[in-house]
């Protein structure tokens, strides 16, 4: 979970062109991807299932209940602020239609999404606060929210969404390819809060683009569990929404987090809720490297 960077401040500015930390960072369970890649040579797999309903009030569209299983593989490559990113979600549904007296069930299974992609911090604001370092006069500088807390790490992302075959999901003459990009802030504010944004350009060259903004707001509780609270919005032709999700993570030990959380929207067609848990875990292989120059 994304508060973990306020938590773990000072692991980050060990290394000031770092991003690795000793404890695992997440971007479950929330939607929303953090700014910062997990290290290099770190393997990240974030993972859920979630429950869930879409409702409607007209009685001509079927209502659906469905089981997501998500999934997140992350590779830190080459560079620290370099990741690859595996994101998607596999669906099975049941959509259930009442006409006439008589009850119509369809079930049906595939991707709903499923993303190839890199994303690069082009922006660090902590590499300033590093070499600065903790101001030794003032504990207030050091540990309440300050101005410069205010500035973002910014990164880009870049992807191709891959959906293949006669899927379910995909709207009418849908490539099985197309493109999918965003722009993602974070701001560690104080030692507690963690803002996270996301704003998203999804299929701009087909006949259905899709803009998005996820807007994440997470707080540290204790030490090993934290809290989020998270807004998405997105604009289709086909179908636009606003979704409130809400949840909490548990820090395991330093490669494992564990988390619940759901969802509600703010239409009536579909009426749509989630609840679901899910992990995650690293696989650190993470080396610092060192050079040491001869004294001339």
């Amino acid at each position: 979970m994304k508060f973990k960077f306020s938590c773990f401040f000072l692991f980050i500015t060990l290394g000031i062109q770092a991003q690795y930390t000793e404890m695992i960072n997440s971007n479950r369970p929330g939607e929303s991807f953090g700014a910062y890649s997990v290290g290099t040579n770190v393997l990240q797999i974030e993972t859920g299932i979630a429950y869930g309903e879409d409702n409607h009030v007209f009685s001509l569209i079927p209502d659906r209940t469905h089981i997501d299983y998500q999934y997140q593989i992350r590779y830190g490559l080459f560079r620290e602020r370099l990741e690859v990113i595996l994101d998607g979600t596999f669906v099975s549904a049941e959509e259930t239609l009442l006409r006439g007296g008589t009850v119509t069930t369809s079930r049906f299974s595939n991707f709903k999404s499923n993303t190839l992609g890199a994303k690069y911090l082009i922006y660090d604001p902590n590499i300033k606060k590093a070499k600065e370092g903790p101001n030794l006069y003032s504990w207030k500088k050091n540990n309440l929210i300050q101005w410069d807390d205010f500035i973002p790490a910014v990164s880009v992302f870049a992807g191709a969404n891959l959906l293949f075959g006669d899927n379910p999901f995909r709207f009418p003459e849908e490539p099985q390819s197309s493109i999918k990009a965003a722009l993602i802030t974070q701001n560690n504010i104080g030692r507690n809060w963690v803002l996270v944004s996301n704003l998203i350009v999804d299929k701009p060259t087909t006949d259905f683009p899709t803009y998005a903004g996820i807007f994440t707001l997470t707080h540290s509780i204790y030490t090993r569990t934290g809290v989020f609270l998270e807004f998405q919005t997105y604009i289709n032709d086909l179908y636009s929404d606003e979704i409130i999700r809400a949840g909490a993570a548990l820090l395991v030990n330093k490669n494992l987090q564990v988390d619940i959380s759901g969802l509600i929207n703010f239409k009536d067609s579909p009426e749509r809720w989630r609840a679901g848990i899910g992990a995650s875990y690293r696989f650190d292989m993470h080396t610092d490297e060192y050079i040491i120059k001869d004294a001339e």
